[in-house]
């Protein structure tokens, strides 16, 4: 193995761990080892086994993907294969993510891979996806951008500025958690969208605001009116595929009755 090997996992491990902002001694007993031994290996006095690598990863929550990095960083091979969702052992999975869209219909659902590309959606999608420009749906559409760009759902929203600020913020802290580069690229992108001012202007003071039970809940302008609806994620448990581990799946629900009806009668003209 290079010499330099050690080192460059440490510097890793390094940096996940003041991400996570967890001293030496902290980290050392969440990995049931010896704060003089996590130092070891982040200076490159030591090379940690491939155990080690895994045990530190886990106690720092790493993600899959950077879970393989940090191996390879100190040499060894990766412990996740990364598939295809087309790939014949992931049939069980692309039948789940069926099942989910379609028993959620009539309200929208869409998966999403880690940095928020859409990969499939249900047919109650197209109320958020009507009139979508298509330099925003190819070569994939994306979540953030069809949601700020000023070309998108932006102009639809009639809360635009609280759910730009939302979206920011979680897209922030998600860039900040993960250390994705593309994750971080995407939020520069759309923080640097323009807000229509006479969209941002009302909503600048919160107490305005609709009462309601979810902080910021989507309100879109649509030909059967203004809808209201919330978002819920869900994930699959204990993956062992890279892939598997950055699928999500949102699922959106009628904030209220109005909505409620509008989306089961869009509900009624896809069975007609």
């Amino acid at each position: 193995m290079d010499a330099d090997q050690p080192s460059r996992v440490g510097a890793l491990l390094r940096e996940w761990r003041r991400r996570r902002r967890l001293s030496q001694l902290e980290l050392a007993h969440i990995a049931d080892t010896s704060a003089r031994h996590l130092s070891c290996v982040e200076t490159g006095r030591a090379r940690p086994s491939r155990t080690m690598v895994l045990r530190l990863a886990t106690a720092l929550d790493v993600p899959l993907r950077e879970r393989n990095t940090l191996l390879m960083a100190a040499d060894y091979a990766p412990a996740y294969r990364e598939s295809s969702l087309d790939d014949e052992d992931m049939a069980s999975v692309r039948a789940a993510l069926d099942m989910m869209l379609t028993s959620h219909e009539p309200y929208p659902a869409v998966v999403v891979d880690r940095v928020w590309n859409v990969l499939t959606g249900n047919r109650a999608m197209s109320v958020l996806m009507d009139g979508i420009p298509p330099h925003l749906l190819d070569p994939r559409p994306n979540v953030y951008r069809l949601t700020l760009h000023p070309d998108g759902l932006a102009p639809r929203l009639a809360n635009l500025a609280q759910v730009r600020a939302l979206s920011l913020e979680r897209l922030r802290r998600q860039a900040d958690a993960t250390g994705d580069t593309e994750l971080r690229a995407l939020y520069e992108e759309v923080r640097d969208y323009p807000a229509p001012a006479d969209e941002v202007i009302p909503d600048a003071d919160p107490s305005a605001a609709r009462p309601s039970p979810i902080q910021v809940p989507l309100r879109v302008r649509t030909p059967m009116g203004e809808l209201a609806m919330f978002g819920t994620m869900a994930t699959f448990g204990a993956p062992a595929d890279v892939t598997l581990s950055e699928l999500a799946i949102e699922l959106f629900y009628p904030l209220d009755e109005f909505t409620a009806k509008a989306l089961r009668a869009l509900g009624s003209a896809f069975s007609s």
